[in-house]
């Protein structure tokens, strides 16, 4: 079983940038994508970002092509969100998610992100 824990939430002003961190631990980090993903306040949880195993594929929500940047660190066991020219509109909390079945090619293709952190939140102020 996985163990995820997110850190770097926060609150900033529009245009802004915070980077979200997510430690993993209890299972061959390397051998699985992650992901990131949000729930606004009334509104389901949606997908954000997400990252294969190698690193070697990302995928991105429309909403945030440009602006966001995941990446990995297979040696540190961390998964990363770089979100610049934040908008109010990327207000949530913001879960980190674990692949459950090892080298897949990624979300829509095979990934089932069914491990959880705690959320962290993302406040955008005008």
């Amino acid at each position: 079983q996985v163990q995820l824990v997110e850190s770097g939430g926060g609150l900033v002003q529009t245009g802004g940038s915070l980077r979200l961190s997510c430690a993993a631990s209890g299972r061959r980090f390397s051998r699985y994508g992650m992901g990131w993903f949000r729930q606004a306040p009334g509104k389901e949880r949606e997908f954000v970002a997400d990252i294969t195993w190698s690193g070697g594929s990302t995928h991105y929500a429309d909403s945030v092509k440009g602006r966001f940047t995941i990446s990995r660190n297979n040696a540190k066991n961390t998964v990363y969100l770089q979100m610049n020219s934040l908008k109010r509109e990327d207000t949530a909390v913001y879960y980190c998610a674990a692949d459950r079945v090892p080298y897949t090619s990624g979300y829509g293709f095979g990934a089932d992100f069914g491990s959880w952190g705690q959320g962290t939140q993302v406040t955008v102020s005008s």
